[in-house]
């Protein structure tokens, strides 16, 4: 569990990660290398989970070997998907994409992180998102270091 104290605001207890893959963790379908090692530190603290319609085909593979869950959906109604993925877990959940299909679990996760990389992002994912970053680097740094969420977040 990962605890993070945000003054006038109640502590997030966050338990759970949901990744998006392709534009947020993957480029073109080939995971940014940066990633694995931050995946592998956060899985000391909560339980990693890859959703993805998975544009290119190649999560599975590009996941094998790390401690995560890849979870593979056909493309249609992939945002309900992830939604209900987030509702079903219990303890917080923390999610963090780019996408159009991204927009359902952000509303249900209890800390949201939008990457605005090099595959863009959805504009309307802005605007339900807690946090939104440039890269996945800092998304996944902002879990490891949570003084950043901290400062970024209290009121």
């Amino acid at each position: 569990m990962l605890t993070i104290a945000i003054p006038g605001r109640e502590p997030l207890h966050l338990t759970h990660l949901l990744l998006d893959y392709n534009g947020t963790i993957a480029l073109d379908g080939q995971m940014i290398p940066a990633v694995k090692p931050r995946l592998e530190a956060l899985s000391r603290s909560l339980d990693i989970s890859v959703i993805t319609a998975d544009t290119h085909g190649t999560a599975q593979r590009e996941c094998a070997g790390l401690p995560v869950a890849v979870k593979v959906f056909p493309t249609d109604h992939v945002a309900e998907i992830k939604a209900s993925e987030a509702r079903s877990l219990s303890g917080g959940v923390v999610c963090i994409g780019n996408g159009y299909n991204d927009i359902r679990m952000a509303d249900q996760a209890a800390l949201s992180i939008c990457v605005m990389g090099q595959e863009g992002c959805c504009a309307a994912l802005l605007s339900h998102a807690d946090i939104v970053v440039t890269s996945i680097t800092d998304a996944l740094d902002l879990l490891l270091k949570p003084q950043r969420i901290r400062a970024t977040l209290r009121t």
